[in-house]
């Protein structure tokens, strides 16, 4: 009797042998498919002559494009540049243009950009490169928020450097970022004047001031004081250092005459406050007082100190004098002023110590035994925040030396002195003004290896915040633990108030927001564009930028967002009513054409010449900003559309009939359809139908085909079919922000790598922040020098 149980069982085995073979073969075969390399001649040629070699080959070079001059395969590959905006261009579908019939297939374009990626540029997903940073120097934004962070001092040194240098648009790129002498100069005197408003090295000073005698300008002597025999003042001039609450008294008396009491007026930088009727006799002087309020924006820096110097007048305004009166005592009215007397900031404490002050020295008692020991305990705690990095013991034991120094020369506040002269030695070291980072290999290009989170803290804090890390972030540096937390981290972040350096820094630039003060549209054509307006169109996009930000909304929604925030005077610019005051509030545009960033006025004016729009700046601006397809440089010699009387009609005729050039003709067909969709916009951003007096044509076609006939369908172009674009854009700029250097070609993975985690989160704005952070270029560095395709 046959048992079935071991038939089936010699059946099966036969069958798994037979399964986990076809396995292996499967798994081998798509390996192997992998291993293929693509081959030029045979692969990518035959595209290229089938749907390229019109415009750019058999002899003809359009747009100065020749895809079969190369002299050698070797030429071939060297031509990196080329080789980028070729597949940019295929990409994107850019080119060929979609008003060509001959177009590749996705998968042609697909191998076109593999055979680029695996053979010109030679990506290995195994070995990526994160590129290198050229050390960067804080600019001036980072400069101060650091100066605050560390020093808890509000002292705008930076503003009074010379402007930084911008690279791929933004003002933190390390190749851009130089020291001149004039630079340096400006950092010794402001490590002074830091460390001079942060510890105090003499006797606070006092709260009461009297002026009185000599110190009185104006006037004739007389008795402890100064008597005014006509009309005219008797002044001082007094240093305010605090804001606040003064309390004025001024001892005064008077010789009386006429049939009215003599008058007294206090002015205060010429300002008018106060008139009193003094009635009594210089004899018997009495004090007239009066409170004045000194305003915080008005003290000045100087030299480490905050003050404001202002003259204060007892002006003497009703002058009598008559010979015929009978009695001599009562011919001549004469003003008396004995003394000037200033108390204040009322309610403030002048003999508290500033912040830092209190922080490194405490209650700690410093005797001759233990002060080296204390300097060495408070200069290291503050050179490791200040450096941004664990600091050897040896680095601590040179600025203990600047400290020696003082107790030498000696004094009541030698230690503090000693300790100031080290924290201004910190402050010009390079450790502080350079964001250097260890490497192991620095001069080895091809070593690439994890940063350590020191500078992964660094990376982060001056990223989001633009500005050092802080306690939180140190401690996960010190304890390793930053990487195991870095999502969390970074979500704390940017709910921090610190985060707003995103939209004033990042924003600010890759939307040109900082360029809305300074556009000087034409007072003639557009009527005076007042300093509030520009302000109020600058706080728009910021606060829309920032609201999607604090909110995690998607990234879209710049371009989507169907409310604003408005002022009254904004608001009024726009033809909305209902907005009043001078405050922003968020406000619905539904029953208005517009929507997002794109018809806001900050963005319309910047992209306007001063006499009218600019359809090839905005155009441009979107093909920038938006898209991520920055147009070519015009070509040399063309001459400018409103300079070129042979042009007539309106602006989109004489446009069209510019681009009859051929060596125009590819460029605008990309930017003017994208600038002519917001010709209803004027070149401050307001609603209009008519264009020198003809109606406003909006329609148009990209060069990819799309067609659109006004700019709510063309937005919906930009969310839909664009979307890729639109988010690769956004997450390069955000990406050349945060690395401080330009995005290359080799950094195509980690861009994919980002765009790709947004889609996976709806957009969200901090999936773009994460995807960046969790990048290879963020996480990783290599070491300086070139690598062949640098």
């Amino acid at each position: 009797m046959v048992r079935t149980d071991n038939m089936h069982s010699k059946l099966i085995l036969p069958l798994n042998v037979v399964v986990l073979c076809f396995i292996n073969y499967l798994l081998a075969a798509n390996l192997f498919a992998k291993e293929v390399r693509l081959s030029y001649e045979q692969d990518v040629l035959p595209i290229l002559e089938t749907h390229c070699f019109d415009c750019h080959g058999d002899g003809s070079s359009k747009g100065g494009l020749s895809l079969d001059d190369w002299e050698s395969s070797q030429e071939r590959l060297q031509d990196l540049e080329v080789w980028k905006d070729i597949m940019k261009n295929v990409a994107s579908k850019t080119m060929p243009p979609a008003k060509r019939k001959s177009q590749p297939t996705d998968d042609e374009r697909k191998k076109i950009v593999q055979w680029i990626e695996s053979e010109v540029f030679r990506f290995d997903p195994n070995n990526p490169d994160p590129g290198r940073v050229t050390i960067r120097r804080l600019n001036k934004t980072e400069y101060n928020n650091t100066i605050k962070d560390l020093m808890l001092v509000d002292f705008k040194a930076a503003d009074d450097f010379p402007p930084d240098d911008t690279g791929y648009g933004f003002d933190n790129i390390g190749d851009v970022l130089s020291l001149s002498p004039v630079l340096l100069e400006k950092y010794l005197k402001a490590s002074e004047q830091i460390t001079s408003a942060a510890i105090w090295t003499s006797d606070p000073p006092k709260g009461f001031q009297k002026y009185e005698g000599s110190n009185l300008i104006g006037g004739q002597p007389k008795l402890n004081g100064r008597i005014q025999p006509t009309n005219g003042s008797i002044k001082i001039k007094h240093n305010f250092s605090s804001d606040g609450k003064y309390k004025i008294k001024i001892s005064a008396g008077a010789d009386q005459a006429g049939d009215e009491p003599a008058k007294m007026s206090f002015l205060m930088n010429g300002k008018d406050f106060k008139t009193f009727e003094v009635k009594n006799t210089p004899s018997q002087p009495q004090n007239y007082e009066l409170f004045v309020f000194i305003d915080k924006n008005e003290l000045l820096k100087k030299d480490g100190n905050s003050f404001v110097t202002k003259t204060l007048e007892a002006k003497f305004i009703n002058d009598f004098y008559d010979l015929r009166i009978k009695d001599p005592e009562k011919r001549d009215r004469n003003l008396f002023v004995n003394s000037f007397e200033i108390e204040g900031p009322i309610g403030k404490k002048l003999d508290d110590p500033p912040a830092f002050h209190k922080e490194i020295f405490g209650d700690i008692q410093i005797t001759e035994e233990n002060r080296i020991k204390t300097a060495k305990k408070i200069l290291w705690k503050f050179t490791n925040r200040a450096y941004r990095r664990k600091v050897p013991e040896s680095e601590i034991d040179r600025l203990l030396k600047f400290v020696q120094i003082e107790i030498d020369q000696g004094g009541t506040y030698a230690f503090e002195r000693g300790i100031k002269l080290a924290c201004q030695a910190v402050l010009t070291s390079p450790y502080f003004l350079f964001r250097g980072e260890i490497q192991p290999e620095p001069d080895n290009p091809d070593a690439t290896y994890r940063i350590d989170e020191y500078a992964l803290a660094s990376r982060l804090s001056y990223f989001i915040w633009s500005s050092m890390p802080d306690d939180e972030l140190f401690q996960h540096a010190t304890q390793s633990t930053l990487r195991k937390n870095l999502e969390s981290q970074v979500l704390r972040m940017l709910k921090d108030p610190k985060a707003k350096s995103l939209t004033k820094n990042f924003a600010g630039q890759w939307l040109q927001l900082r360029d809305v003060p300074l556009v000087d549209p034409d007072p003639k054509t557009y009527g005076k564009l007042d300093e509030k307006l520009k302000e109020s169109m600058q706080s728009e996009t910021e606060m829309l930028f920032e609201h999607i930000l604090n909110e995690d909304l998607p990234l879209t929604e710049l371009i989507t967002a169907n409310y604003s925030f408005l002022n009254q005077r904004l608001a009024s610019h726009y033809g909305i009513s209902g907005v009043k005051g001078n405050g922003f509030k968020k406000v619905s545009l539904e029953g208005t054409r517009r929507r997002g960033m794109l018809t806001h006025a900050s963005v319309l004016t910047v992209t306007s010449n001063p006499t009218r729009t600019s359809p090839v700046k905005r155009g441009k601006w979107i093909l920038e900003n938006i898209l991520g397809t920055p147009p070519p440089d015009p070509p040399p010699g063309v001459e400018e559309l409103d300079s070129n009387k042979e042009l007539t009609g309106n602006l989109r005729q004489r446009l069209e009939q510019h681009r009859d050039d051929p060596n125009c003709a590819s460029c605008h067909a990309l930017m003017d359809p994208l600038g002519f969709v917001y010709e209803n916009f004027d070149g401050i951003g307001r609603w209009r139908e008519e264009d020198e007096g003809a109606l406003i044509n909006p329609a148009g076609e990209l060069v990819t085909g799309e067609t659109f006939q006004n700019h709510e369908e063309f937005q919906k172009i930009l969310i839909n079919s664009k979307l890729d674009d639109f988010l690769r854009c956004s997450s390069e700029m955000m990406m050349t922000y945060a690395m401080g250097r330009g995005v290359e070609f080799y950094d195509k993975p980690a861009v994919d790598s980002v765009v790709k985690l947004l889609k996976d989160n709806d957009l969200r704005f901090s999936s773009l922040i994460i995807g960046v952070v969790k990048s290879i270029p963020f996480q990783y560095r290599r070491g300086d020098g070139r690598r062949i395709y640098d």
